[in-house]
């Protein structure tokens, strides 16, 4: 199994930034990609960026596209998604997940799951 473990959501205005972070742990040799995921009240699931953990290829959703960066730290098995030019409509809750396939885009291959952030944007 791998274990993630999020931080970094909060409270931010608009037009601000917020770095979250997935740190990974177990089988982490079977990760081949870290995808961000986010869902606000009432809304499904959907998948905002993604990073393959080998050759660094990313996934953006075209409402994030530009805003949002997905990066890693294989040395210290972590995953990062930098958010700036936050919108009230980014907020939700955020989750990390682990895949053991470079299909970045299927959310099918996402396996393990972090436990949520809060990401909350004022207007």
């Amino acid at each position: 199994q791998v274990q993630l473990v999020e931080s970094g959501g909060g409270l931010v205005q608009a037009g601000g930034s917020l770095r979250l972070s997935c740190a990974a742990s177990g089988r982490t040799f079977s990760m081949s990609a870290m995808g961000w995921f986010r869902q606000a009240p009432g809304k499904e699931r959907e998948l905002v960026a993604a990073i393959t953990w080998s050759l660094g290829n990313t996934y953006y959703a075209d409402s994030v596209k530009g805003r949002f960066t997905a990066s890693r730290d294989n040395a210290k098995n972590t995953g990062y998604l930098q958010m700036n030019s936050l919108k009230p409509e980014d907020t939700a809750v955020y989750y990390c997940a682990s895949s053991g396939s470079v299909f970045i885009t299927d959310h099918r291959n996402y396996n393990y799951w972090g436990q949520g952030t809060q990401v909350t944007v004022s207007s």
